[in-house]
């Protein structure tokens, strides 16, 4: 098979996704228009050097409705004659994008895409699709449906990890994030999203809190302690699913889970001669992808078994991937990561994680690649994990190595 080569990565500052976020005011299809845009002009493309645009974002209506890839592409400076595919993966259509992309150059369709996505999460709220699998009773009850934030906290209920825990993480995604902006590790990646007149709207992820400490998250409130205990009492619902727990530990808030921002980021994927027709150096070659189903109540576990499947896949084993990028969805879903494993925290998340910065849904998995693409790059290392914990029960990976 051809190999799948990655070239460049762009994303943008997350912007809290709140009415008063730095990026409010920009339309989906405009954010993600500027990213392709950037990797136009970054890497001298031709308005039709893509095979096509392959895009994630989750809530699937309104602005972020119809096929926003190919909106996207419209609003861009790339050729009309470039089509673009909207995917729906949840969390990880980012990766999934990325995924499909390098699977359709490594198989000789084409020969190089851009792969991304996009959420505004501050114009298109999560949820406001009424997606099927938590508005229909019949498919609900089949699978036990329970929101995210329930599924967290069985998994810190069912491994074994304390509020302490989580909100430990928590404090350290934050420093590391911190550190990482002040040492300048996002620069390559990261550009500054402007307004019409060409003026900077925002260039530093804006979520984050890096005074965070122990204490003034010992102060907030769990987030689904209400909805897990009360009406709609969705515990009542973990327990006869799970019927060995007594009772669940609701041990995740506002300050231990991921934000809620808005954000874009895309990856320029190709094989070989199209590196060479446009001058490029290969940053990195995609060796493998994966993808599988869980549990869907638990639901966020899939990092565990989608990272066990692509090693397994790959013929390669834990000890040989030097960096790990897990979203850190909820603080549970990587302490999970870290105990199964017995993963060494020095490798995982160097760099902070949605936590600290946000979780702009169909945009994260194309942000995380990047950022592990970079810090590989920083540190002289070679192989790299990106994992992301899915909706409904779904886990998503990709290893990448240095060329």
């Amino acid at each position: 098979m051809t190999d799948a080569y990655i070239y460049d990565t762009i994303r943008t500052p997350r912007g809290k996704g709140r009415k008063d976020g730095a990026l409010h005011e920009v339309t989906a299809a405009r954010l993600s228009a500027s990213v392709l845009n950037e990797l136009k002009a970054r890497n001298n493309l031709d308005g039709h050097a893509v095979e096509d645009v392959i895009w994630g974002n989750v809530t699937q209506v309104m602005e972020q409705g119809g096929c926003l890839a190919r909106t996207a592409v419209l609003a861009s400076d790339l050729d009309e004659s470039i089509p673009g595919v909207s995917i729906n993966r949840f969390c990880a259509s980012g990766l999934e994008a990325v995924n499909m992309a390098a699977n359709q150059v490594r198989g000789g369709s084409g020969h190089a895409y851009i792969a991304g996505g996009v959420e505004m999460m501050g114009r298109v709220p999560m949820g406001s699709d009424g997606a099927a699998i938590a508005a229909d009773p019949e498919i609900a009850m089949k699978a036990y449906f329970v929101p995210q934030g329930i599924g967290a906290d069985i998994i810190a209920t069912e491994y074994g990890f304390s509020r302490d825990d989580a909100d430990a993480l928590a404090v350290e995604s934050q420093k590391r994030a911190a550190r990482a902006w002040e040492e300048g590790r996002f620069k390559r990646s990261v550009m500054t999203v402007r307004d019409v007149n060409g003026l900077p709207i925002l260039s530093h992820d804006e979520y984050m809190r890096p005074g965070t400490d122990m204490q003034t998250l010992g102060a907030l409130k769990p987030s689904f302690k209400d909805i897990g205990e009360q009406m709609p009492g969705f515990d009542k619902v973990a327990i006869m699913k799970y019927p060995h727990l007594e009772r669940i530990e609701h041990v995740h808030h506002a300050g231990n889970s991921s934000g809620i921002v808005d954000g874009a980021a895309g990856v320029l994927v190709g094989d070989a001669e199209f590196g060479k027709e446009y001058g490029l150096t290969p940053r990195a070659r995609i060796r493998s992808t994966a993808k599988i189903g869980t549990d869907p109540t638990i639901m966020l576990t899939g990092p565990v078994t989608v990272t066990e499947k692509i090693l397994r896949e790959s013929g390669m084993a834990f000890s040989d991937i030097d960096l790990f990028e897990v979203n850190e969805a909820f603080a549970a879903v990587v302490l999970r990561f870290q105990q199964a494993f017995e993963a060494d925290m020095d490798k995982v998340n160097v760099n902070g994680g949605a936590i600290a910065m946000g979780h702009p849904l169909g945009a994260t998995g194309a942000i995380i690649l990047g950022t592990l693409l970079d810090e590989l790059e920083r540190t002289d290392k070679e192989v790299g994990l990106a994992t992301l914990c899915i909706g409904s029960g779904m886990g998503a990976a990709t290893i990448i190595e240095r060329v």
